[in-house]
C-alpha cells in the first residue's frame, strides 16, 4: 500500500507590479495555514517519504510552513509542477513513485484535477468535500494498493480531504 498526499500551496498575496506570478509569496494567512496543515499531518501520521514541490515561491514557502511542524521526508523541487497539467503531475509522480508515500505541493487546477482523476472511490465525506473545490492549503490523501510508480487514473481511494477550515 502507498499514499499520495496532494497539497495545494497555501494562500498567496496578489501579484505586485513587476513581480512574476511564479514569485508571489504567501500572505500572513497562508503562512498560518501551512503551519496548521503541517501540524494536522503530523497528528494524523501523514508523513511522506518523499516530497515533490513546485519551485514557485508560494509552494516553497508552503513547504517551509509544513516542515516547521512535521517531517516532509526527502525533498525534490520541480519547475514543471508550476506549469504541467494533471497528466504531467501523474507522470512526475510515477517517475518518483518508489517511495511508500509521496507528498506533492502544487497548484490548481492541476492538484484538484489529479485528485479527482486518481480517486476511483473514496470515503463519502471526503469525496463530497473535494467535489466542492480544492482550496489553498487543501490536502487530499489518496491510498493506492501498490507502488506509486504504477498509480493510474481511478486506481486510488480518497481516504481524507482536509482544508484549513477543518483544522
Amino acid at each position: 500500500m502507498s499514499r499520495l498526499y496532494l497539497l495545494r500551496h497555501a494562500k498567496a498575496g496578489w501579484a505586485l507590479p513587476g513581480v512574476r506570478d511564479f514569485d508571489r509569496p504567501l500572505d500572513a494567512s497562508g503562512i498560518a495555514d501551512a503551519e496548521a496543515m503541517g501540524a494536522a499531518m503530523r497528528s494524523r501520521a501523514y508523513i511522506p517519504d518523499l516530497t515533490l514541490c513546485s519551485n514557485a515561491k508560494r509552494a516553497r514557502q508552503t513547504l517551509e510552513g509544513l516542515a516547521g511542524q512535521t517531517d516532509t521526508g526527502r525533498v525534490l523541487f520541480f519547475d514543471t509542477l508550476y506549469s504541467e497539467d494533471a497528466a504531467g503531475y501523474l507522470a512526475i509522480i510515477r517517475e518518483n513513485g518508489g517511495a511508500g508515500s509521496l507528498l506533492v505541493i502544487g497548484h490548481n487546477p492541476m492538484t484538484e484535477d489529479l485528485a479527482m482523476a486518481v480517486s476511483g472511490d473514496g470515503e463519502e465525506g471526503a469525496r463530497g468535500m473535494l467535489n466542492h473545490g480544492f482550496p489553498t492549503s487543501g490536502l487530499a490523501v489518496v491510498r493506492f494498493p501498490g507502488d506509486l510508480a504504477h498509480a493510474a487514473q481511478g486506481g486510488g481511494y480518497l481516504e481524507a480531504f482536509l482544508t484549513p477550515a477543518d483544522l
